[in-house]
């Protein structure tokens, strides 16, 4: 019968497995010769089943069911016979001995960084607001001034999706949700990860960023000076200098951008600042009444003024990392180093 050589097959297996003992090494040798997934003789049989008779194939395959069932079973019962014998002869476990102190993980630095920040503008009066990190183009880009030809739209800067969506290129679109939604006057920042197509020592294609948005009556520049002089001053030393440039942002007027005396060569030049004695680490200014306008604000009415700044580069410049890659290569070794120094 066509069976027959099933169950030479199944005696040879027996045999084998019988020979194979309690040796670990031996009975994995026999699984994969006879129960092996590409190449073990059960595939074998199977492939048989598909050429034989259609009258024989029923006896064949009930016949073949069964010897599975059988290797499989023995296997299972060996294999586990070879672990306990393994462990036969290891020492007992002194229950009375003190257990092992699992090693304590460590914050990231960016959200030492960003839970720092909160901090800070918690105690100075504002909320934490939060948003999508996929946006559609009117709260990203029309709402903030920044009009269809502007670079900042382009495809090698911006990651665009399917259905008119793309990943926030900034914080910024949470300004135009809360300024659409949230009764004034308000002081808000909004932290959170923004995209762009970017990547390099100090660049980085998801990266975080924390800005900040005050709306309210006879909100002026003076104010906006204040804020920032006392934040930077609280994040990182009390002596630092700051300087505020003009600059220009689509939603902002007037515009500046803020520097600060180099924190690890407090202003006498090294490579850290390219030797000019100073780091830029904000962007701020005056919300464009253009903005306050497609928000739903009266602009005659309300002033306001609004920040951000990159929390990788502070993260950077607080604990003296080279490389802004570093903090997002996965090595723990930098945690643990970190944490030993600032704690968890």
């Amino acid at each position: 019968m066509v069976t027959g050589g099933l169950q030479l097959v199944r005696e040879e297996f027996l045999a084998a497995l019988e020979q194979a003992g309690a040796d670990r090494g031996k009975v994995e040798e026999v699984r994969v010769r006879f129960a092996g997934r590409r190449s073990g003789l059960l595939r074998e049989l199977e492939d048989r089943l598909k050429t034989l008779p259609k009258d024989e194939k029923p006896a064949y395959g009930k016949a073949l069911n069964e010897l599975k069932t059988l290797v499989q079973e023995r296997l299972d019962a060996a294999q586990a016979a070879a672990e306990a014998a393994q462990h036969a002869g290891s020492a007992a476990v002194d229950v009375t001995l003190p257990g092992r102190r699992p090693s304590a993980g460590a914050f990231h630095p960016v959200t030492l960084v960003r839970r720092e920040i909160e901090e800070i503008f918690l105690r100075m009066g504002y909320s934490v607001a939060d948003g999508p990190e996929t946006e559609d183009d009117w709260h990203n880009f029309e709402a903030l001034n920044i009009p269809p030809d502007h670079p900042a739209r382009d495809s090698q800067d911006t990651f665009y999706l399917p259905g008119g969506f793309l990943l926030r290129t900034h914080t910024s679109p949470v300004q135009v949700r809360s300024m659409e939604t949230m009764p004034l006057p308000f002081r808000l920042i909004m932290p959170g990860r923004v995209y762009r197509r970017d990547s390099d020592l100090r660049h980085s294609p998801m990266f975080h960023q924390v800005e900040g948005l005050v709306v309210g009556e006879g909100v002026s520049f003076a104010h906006l000076k204040a804020t920032l002089e006392a934040f930077v001053h609280r994040l990182f030393d009390a002596r630092l200098k700051v300087r505020f440039r003009p600059s220009f942002f689509p939603f902002t007027e007037p515009s500046a951008e803020v520097d600060i005396t180099c924190v690890l060569c407090h202003g006498s030049g090294c490579p850290m600042c390219s030797d000019s004695g100073w780091i830029e680490i904000l962007g701020a200014g005056m919300v464009d009444p253009r903005v306050f306008r497609a928000c739903g604000i009266d602009e005659t009415r309300y002033t306001g003024f609004a920040f951000g700044c990159g929390l990788d580069r502070v993260a950077l410049l607080k604990y003296g990392l080279p490389d802004l890659r570093l903090l997002f290569s996965g090595d723990e070794r930098m945690l643990r180093q970190l944490g030993s120094r600032v704690g968890s």
